[in-house]
Parts: C-alpha cells; sequence; structure tokens
C-alpha cells in the first residue's frame, strides 16, 4: 500500500518518463582514476563524454556521473570533484537530449552540476549536506535519496540491522519528509534502498527478495545493483564477470516495481529492461508479425 500520493509521469531534463509503463536505464560514467568497476576507463575528460555519448546511443535513458567513488579512498576536494564532474556535463548537455545526472553528495557540487545542465542529483550518502536539500528547492531538478549510513568515504561499522528492509524504509521516508519540509516537491524525489551500501551480502539480497516494499512508498524507486558485490559473492565470481547476475537482479528488481536502474553494462541491460517491459505488457513488441501469414500458421 503506497502512502505517498505523486504522479509518476516526470519531465526530468529533455524528457517525459510515464514510470508506470516505463523503466529507464542509468548508465554509470565514473570520472574517477579508482571507480570499483572500471579503474579509470573513463577519468580523462574525452574518454568519459564519449561513454556519455556512447551510452545514450546504445538506449541508455540518462547518464550517472560520478567524481568521487562511494567507498574509503584518498581525498577528493570539493574543487577537484567540480573539475572532474561540470566539464562533463557541459559536454554531454551540449550534445545530447539524454537526462544527466551527477552522483555526488556535496551541495555545492550539486549546484555547479544543475548550473551546467543536470537535472538530476543522485545523492548516496542521504542527504549528509545539510544544504543539499536548500540547492535541490531552489531549482527543477530531482533528487535520488539513497540509504547509506554514516559520513561519506569514511570507515563504517559493522552492518547490523533487526529488519534491514524496514530500517531502510524508515529512514527513506525520513529523508523524504526532510526533503519535503525543505520545499522539494514529490515530484521531484526519487528513492532507492542502497545495495551494499554499508550492508552486506544478506542484506542487499533481502532488498532485492523485497524490493516491493520499497515501492510501496510510492515514489520512483531506483535498483543500483550493476557488478556490485553482492552479486560477485552469491555466484562466485569476480569483477568483470558480473553480468549475467547483473541483469538477473535488475530484472528481478523491475518485476517488483523497480523503475529505474543503474548499470554499467548499457546495451545487454536495455535489452533486458526492454524485453522485461514487454513480457510484463508495459511495451508492445517492436515487430509482431511470427506466426502471423496464413503460409506460416501450422
Amino acid at each position: 500500500m503506497t502512502d505517498i500520493a505523486a504522479s509518476l509521469v516526470r519531465r526530468i531534463g529533455k524528457r517525459t518518463f510515464d514510470f508506470e509503463r516505463t523503466v529507464a536505464v542509468m548508465a554509470v560514467i565514473n570520472r574517477t582514476p579508482d571507480s570499483f568497476y572500471d579503474k579509470g576507463a573513463t577519468f580523462a575528460l574525452d574518454r568519459a563524454v564519449a561513454a556519455a555519448l556512447t551510452a545514450a546511443d546504445d538506449g541508455a535513458d540518462w547518464v550517472d556521473i560520478g567524481g568521487v567513488p562511494f567507498g574509503r579512498g584518498p581525498v577528493v576536494t570539493v574543487e577537484e570533484e567540480i573539475a572532474r564532474v561540470i566539464p562533463v556535463v557541459e559536454a554531454i548537455a551540449a550534445a545530447s537530449t539524454v537526462v544527466i545526472s551527477v552522483d555526488t553528495n556535496v551541495a555545492a557540487v550539486a549546484e555547479r552540476a544543475i548550473a551546467a545542465g543536470a537535472s538530476v542529483i543522485n545523492d548516496t550518502s542521504g542527504l549528509w549536506d545539510p544544504r543539499m536539500v536548500e540547492v535541490i528547492a531552489a531549482s527543477d531538478a530531482n533528487l535520488v535519496l539513497t540509504h547509506s549510513v554514516g559520513q561519506p568515504r569514511a570507515e563504517k561499522p559493522r552492518p547490523e540491522y533487526g529488519d534491514v528492509v524496514v530500517e531502510v524504509i524508515a529512514f527513506l521516508r525520513d529523508r523524504v519528509g526532510r526533503a519535503v519540509a525543505g520545499g522539494v516537491p514529490l515530484e521531484r524525489l526519487i528513492v532507492d534502498p542502497g545495495h551494499d551500501l554499508n550492508k552486506n551480502t544478506v542484506h542487499s539480497l533481502e532488498l532485492t527478495r523485497r524490493f516491493e516494499e520499497f515501492v510501496a512508498i510510492g515514489l520512483p524507486t531506483l535498483a543500483a545493483v550493476s557488478n556490485k558485490d553482492f552479486i560477485g559473492e552469491s555466484i562466485d565470481r569476480e569483477q568483470g564477470q558480473r553480468l549475467a547476475g547483473s541483469l538477473a537482479a535488475a530484472t528481478v528488481c523491475i518485476v517488483k516495481g523497480a523503475r529505474i536502474i543503474r548499470m554499467h553494462d548499457v546495451r545487454a541491460s536495455v535489452d533486458a529492461v526492454r524485453m522485461t517491459e514487454a513480457i510484463l505488457g508495459m511495451r508492445q513488441p517492436v515487430h509482431a508479425i511470427h506466426n502471423t501469414h496464413p503460409e506460416l500458421n501450422v
């Protein structure tokens, strides 16, 4: 049962999404030298821009630009994060209508990114920066509210939950309340339970198994499962060998109501999403000619 009455038809950037009938594919573009997935393959500005435009050509609905990894690592100053992210946003905005989101927990970075052309801020810290709500409220940008705990990039305690789903839902509802109280309309909020973020593999599997409970909050729900450790540990696959597991996890989340999936392998993900939409009756086949000609009816 939903407890929030928000429209699932969204104008985001230059595109409109009906999340009752559409699953958006968000492509991951890391402008970092130490990404857990690509190890810096798109750190160079030209490579990051090219990867984003290729993702759009391959069917991605939006691209998510990150200048700082979620996990621990070398300190990245606000100035350096801005220098990494903003030129990519500007270049994509000038060349494509693809939705641009920026993965940041820093309000100053979000503010600059929105001015440069980003229409979504993907805050994986769950509003750690107290100015984030103010920045979003003063803009037309959408905000992804993600469950994670503690200071970003700091050492975290061992994750322990009574009921991880119940606790994550309570956290997300609290952050939605904070955002709305600060002036962000419900129609510009998205929630993400945060697979693997301060959670072990058993926790992340439970989030996936009960994903419909996050959807019941009543906002478009994002599943960021691609290549994460819960997949690798579940099927005993190292990084670089997790595509099939990632697609399976994403598909389960879609069946349970996810309407945005954040993925690395764009073309395969788009195919999996469109097929899942067709099976669920959310879209018609591109062609429907098999066994429709009289001579083929046997």
